[in-house]
């Protein structure tokens, strides 16, 4: 494997921000390029190492999704070639080719914005709690990794790094942005969801859920924004394996997660992964982009 790229470095351009994969520039006064690392996270908590070109497949998975899903809404995506894109970044080549997306400014919303097709994770926790996710009631007698009758848009916070994301009821966000934007943005994110998981299934994949994050462009228009449908972001699993009432195998993120929580991982301090988590992760990555996408990556 080659070495892992855990943080760029652009001195000639303005560093905006380092999320937990994502290193944010500002290009010029109406665009930003989005840099896909390899840095690797769980639970909120990026890992000291890396799962090396990872972040070359988030990047051409998501350009894949946003030509996809172009005719229910506009992506923030100008181009991720990086010979069309400015010399201040093509002095980076090294370092950013097949990893970077130039994209148009947005205003952000405050919110993540998960749709859920089947109950697990988090939400099959609260569920056997209590009967809801996010404080949504659902019908009694739900079995783990069951299918919902609709897709379910539970959304949540978004965390700084070293903090965790909190699922909120919807009613919560339109006291953040309104009712009638967060109704707009259940019914963009449903449809993403339902268009995508269509397009999967009929390749051997259920997307169980995943999170959207939108702006707001200059001409008011809503738009997606970060990544979309990738493994970072979704949980995807092998429709030959699946069955109601157990855990599933994946092809997400969620591998990452079981190591962690089989060493007793504490979900605040960072840790090295072994070498056969960091080949699997990457060997699952690969997997899923070529099924859903009928490529191979460039890596």
């Amino acid at each position: 494997m080659s070495s892992p790229l855990l943080q760029s470095d652009c001195p000639a351009l303005k560093l905006i921000a380092r999320g937990k994969v994502r290193d944010l520039y500002e290009v010029d006064a109406t665009s930003l390029l989005f840099v896909a690392t390899d840095r690797v996270s769980a639970f909120d908590v990026v890992m000291k190492n890396g799962i090396p070109d990872k972040g070359k497949i988030l990047t051409q998975l998501s350009v894949f999704w946003f030509g996809l899903l172009a005719d229910v809404l506009p992506s923030h995506l100008i181009t991720a070639d990086i010979d069309a894109m400015p010399p201040s970044v093509q002095q980076y080549r090294g370092q950013l080719a097949g990893r970077s997306l130039l994209v148009r400014k947005l205003t952000i919303l405050p919110i993540e914005a998960i749709v859920r097709g089947y109950i697990t994770g988090s939400g099959w926790a609260e569920y056997q709690r209590k009967g809801t996710v996010s404080d949504i009631p659902l019908p009694a007698g739900l079995q783990q990794c069951q299918a919902l009758a609709t897709p379910l848009f539970t959304p949540s916070t978004k965390a700084e790094i070293g903090q965790h994301d909190e699922n909120i009821h919807p009613d919560k966000v339109k006291e953040m942005i309104g009712a009638e934007l967060t109704d707009k943005v259940a019914a963009t994110a449903i449809a993403l969801y339902q268009k995508a998981a269509s397009y999967a299934r009929e390749r051997g994949i259920i997307i169980v859920d995943t999170k959207f994050e939108f702006g707001i462009d200059a001409q008011g228009q809503l738009t997606i924004a970060d990544e979309v449908l990738t493994p970072d972001s979704s949980r995807f699993w092998p429709l030959d394996a699946y069955a109601v009432g157990r855990e599933q195998e994946s092809f997400d993120k969620q591998f990452v997660r079981n190591y962690l929580l089989d060493n007793n991982f504490d979900k605040q301090t960072s840790v090295a992964l072994p070498d056969h988590v960091i080949r699997d992760t990457l060997s699952k990555y690969i997997d899923v982009y070529t099924r859903l996408t009928g490529q191979q990556p460039e890596l």
